[in-house]
């Protein structure tokens, strides 16, 4: 089916990217996944082609583009080629929006600057050991100083994307008590230099997947935060959280699409050319019926996706339409994957081939940004269940 989606300017950009991914990117790529890391240079150089500044105002360096849709350009063209961009999503997707919606001016001229080039990488530090999804749970707490110059943070934040490459991270803490009637309540977020005495990087998570997107365990031992980097107001987190998250599973909606696509792609090229017992993989029944109802989910998926991108555009995406992309997306990512990788046999299970690291790299799509199931939970109370 012929997309309508995107127009000559997202077209233009899919080919500096693709050039961008083949002389930047690709060759590299293996490497970055056995060092467990990308080289800050990466985000230098995105920032040089202008990535990170698509959606900052022109006053702080950037674009000024309102328009996701850029971002899907960039998340097509690395799963194309099977690789992972280290926390770039996690500073563009996650972090920016907090930023320009609750940002000072004063904080927007500290930082946006900075952003767009690549100069200083951002994180968002949510996840606590034990709590998971649970917000409301979080247990790293910001005292005010005395004099009200500046908060005093103690805690823990562990799966933190970015963490150890970041210059300033999002924290999440408890600035007051919780409340018995409103457990929400009293989360502040506090922009932190991760040069700050008592702020410290542990463990770097060795996961399955995204080899190469840094994953960290942070601590805080009674880190001094300037009370002007406080992000939007005390108490009022978990309200600014809720808010992001439409882009956010757009996001990983978008990635579901992109990597099934690839997948196919992959396993299209490697049946083509792979023979058994003197005939092409490609010529079996079984190959042709299995990469078609992939392509059929395929073609399904990203007409879920295009909608979604030109609601999220024009601002009409919904929680609800969010949770079905998200959903739809990294269920039949998981399915076209797996199928895929069967008909590559045995050697879809080895790494040199890039639908092995899709296949490990995809399971957590269906965890992070809000599990499978509640997606469905979110769906069904909007059907009113």
């Amino acid at each position: 089916m012929r997309r309508t989606v995107f127009n000559e300017d997202h077209e233009a950009f899919r080919l500096t990217v693709r050039d961008f991914l083949a002389k930047e990117v690709a060759p590299y790529r293996e490497g970055w996944d056995r060092e467990g890391v990308v080289p800050r240079e990466l985000y230098r150089k995105l920032g040089d082609l202008g990535y990170f500044g698509i959606e900052v105002p022109e006053e702080y360096g950037g674009a000024g583009v309102d328009s996701f849709k850029y971002h899907a350009v960039l998340t097509e063209e690395t799963a194309r080629i099977g690789a992972v961009l280290g926390a770039t999503q996690v500073h563009t997707t996650l972090v920016l929006p907090y930023l320009l919606q609750f940002a000072t001016l004063e904080q927007k001229q500290r930082w946006l600057p900075g952003f767009v080039t690549g100069e200083i990488m951002t994180a968002i530090a949510m996840t606590e050991p034990g709590t998971g999804s649970d917000l409301s749970a979080i247990r790293t707490t910001a005292k005010r100083s005395d004099d009200g110059s500046h908060y005093v943070l103690n805690g823990a934040k562990t799966f933190i994307t970015g963490g150890g490459q970041a210059d300033l991270v999002l924290v999440v803490c408890r600035t007051s008590p919780p409340d018995p009637a409103d457990r929400r309540a009293g989360l502040s977020i506090l922009c932190v230099d991760t040069r700050s005495q008592g702020f410290q990087v542990g463990r770097k998570l060795d996961k399955i997947g995204l080899r190469c997107q840094d994953t960290v365990e942070l601590s805080f031992t009674d880190v001094k935060v300037p009370v002007q980097d406080l992000l939007g107001e005390e108490g009022r987190a978990f309200g600014y959280l809720t808010h992001n998250l439409v882009r956010e599973r757009l996001g990983v909606a978008m990635g579901g699409y992109a990597t099934a696509a690839a997948a196919v792609r992959f396993a299209r090229e490697y049946v083509a050319d792979r023979t058994v017992f003197g005939t092409p993989v490609a010529s079996f029944q079984n190959t042709k019926f299995v990469l078609a109802e992939c392509a059929a989910e395929v073609t399904a998926l990203e007409a879920l996706v295009d909608k979604a991108l030109d609601l999220y555009d024009s601002g009409g995406l919904t929680p609800a339409d969010a949770a079905k992309a998200k959903l739809f997306g990294t269920e039949v990512a998981a399915r076209v994957i797996d199928k895929c990788l069967q008909l590559h046999g045995g050697y879809g299970y080895m790494l040199e081939y890039p639908i092995a690291r899709l296949y490990a790299d995809t399971r957590v799509t269906r965890i992070y940004a809000g599990t499978s199931e509640v997606m469905k939970t979110i769906i069904a109370k909007d059907m009113g269940l």
